[in-house]
């Protein structure tokens, strides 16, 4: 295995301040654009005719996005290279009537969404943020990035079980958090709150998706400043590198072989099952209308998918030096130890022998080093959009990703090197 590439400590300032930028899907495809634009790239809507010029383009559905960039002279049966990731993590979110409270205090409910570490949003100061929608059907984003909700943790004098037995919280009775004092609930109190910090005249709002976040910035840690604490890095950590390694090649004074893509999905922790999820048909809508665009044919279609290679890119576990005993005992990914490959032989990941062949060539080609990585046999495995992109488009899928401590907490754990040497195994990979 080669030395780590240089860290370059832009890279992982930037991370950090996407992660702050991007407290909701909504945002993250928000700064993502923003970033693809100055890059040259340009939004095309779905209900607009597309045409076959060159260049990047982009599609926001939501909390997803899919860009592409089409080189000078790109044949219809032009493969893609693609990297996948999504822009979702494991969080509260309101309810359709929010506002709640008892015994004086006054509270926002909320639901669980995906599988969060629940503990880790104890005590914690939280923002409130995510997308409104207007009653001419336009939206806006939203963001309260301060702090104004807390889920308060009942003090060990009044649980003395919590030493003997541990923590347990009940998802509907312990999550609630406060926001204030006050008998009286009055409803549409939250969604005046939110319409006056957004500008919005009252009453009109009638729809929102509006979830909580940790509003404690990401920051560098431990003695050398060798490691990253911050918030979503699952998986906005992969959605930042591919993001960076679009409008690198897109921008290269040369033109890459194959078309080059980013599909960064929402609702990955909750199954993928939704118009803007991995499972959904956004992907394989827009790669066809691209291949139709310049002019394909069904055939031409499918030579394209044919040739077309996938990396989902997905954070995974890097071993615990407290629970080492939960990892695979000869496949121990360390933090700043490059980029992970995910194999399993069940198809919770999509890899197989040509896919890894695939991921070295890149890794090679970016004087990047990387793990394998693997689940103990004695534990379940997770499960990310790399199968469910190679079966539902008949493409080449290979699972790779940062490894991390701390998955689903509120506050996650990464190598501070880790994101650049993922990004540049990506402008690799895309250049390829």
């Amino acid at each position: 295995m080669t030395e780590p590439a240089r860290f370059d400590r832009g890279h992982t300032d930037d991370l950090m301040t996407f992660l702050a930028a991007s407290p909701t899907p909504y945002h993250a495809v928000a700064t993502a654009a923003e970033r693809l634009e100055k890059a040259g790239f340009k939004q095309v809507a779905e209900t607009d005719a597309w045409d076959g010029t060159s260049g990047g383009k982009y599609v926001l559905r939501g909390g997803a996005i899919v860009a592409w960039y089409v080189p000078e002279g790109a044949a219809p049966h032009t493969p893609f290279r693609i990297v996948g990731a999504h822009t979702d993590s494991p969080n509260l979110r309101v309810k359709p009537l929010p506002d709640t409270g008892a015994h004086g205090w006054r509270q926002v409910a909320v639901e669980i969404y995906g599988g969060p570490l629940l503990n880790s949003w104890l005590d914690r100061d939280l923002g409130i943020a995510g997308r409104l929608t207007l009653r001419d059907g336009s939206t806006c984003l939203v963001n309260v990035d301060r702090p104004l909700l807390r889920v308060p943790q009942l003090a060990i004098h009044l649980d003395r079980s919590v030493t003997a037995d541990g923590l347990k919280l009940d998802k509907q009775r312990h999550m609630q958090p406060i926001w204030g004092l006050g008998r009286d609930v009055r409803d549409g109190d939250l969604i005046a709150f939110l319409e006056e910090t957004a500008g919005i005249p009252a009453g009109e709002v009638t729809g929102w998706d509006l979830m909580t976040h940790s509003v404690e910035p990401p920051a560098y840690l431990g003695r050398d400043r060798e490691l990253l604490a911050g918030p979503r890095m699952d998986n906005l950590l992969s959605v930042h590198a591919g993001t960076a390694a679009l409008a690198a090649v897109a921008s290269a004074s040369s033109q890459p072989a194959s078309i080059p893509v980013l599909a960064a999905f929402d609702h990955e922790e909750n199954g993928s099952q939704s118009d803007t999820g991995a499972d959904g048909p956004l992907l394989g809508t827009v790669l066809e209308r691209s291949v139709y665009a310049r002019g394909g044919s069904y055939e031409d279609r499918a030579r394209a998918f044919a040739g077309t290679v996938c990396l989902s890119s997905d954070t995974g576990h890097a071993v615990h030096p407290n629970y080492a005993e939960r990892h695979d005992p000869t496949h121990h990914p360390r933090v700043n130890g490059g980029p992970i490959l995910k194999v399993n032989v069940n198809n919770r990941y999509a890899t197989d022998g040509s896919g890894r062949a695939e991921f070295t060539a890149a890794c090679e080609a970016a004087d990047v080093p990387f793990q394998s990585f693997v689940s103990n046999n004695s534990m379940p495995c997770g499960t990310t959009i790399g199968p469910i992109t190679a079966a539902r488009h008949g493409i080449k899928t290979v699972d790779i990703g940062v490894a991390i401590l701390s998955m689903h907490s509120v506050r996650e754990l990464c190598g501070a090197d880790d994101p650049f040497l993922l990004a540049g195994a990506l402008t690799a990979f895309l250049e390829r």
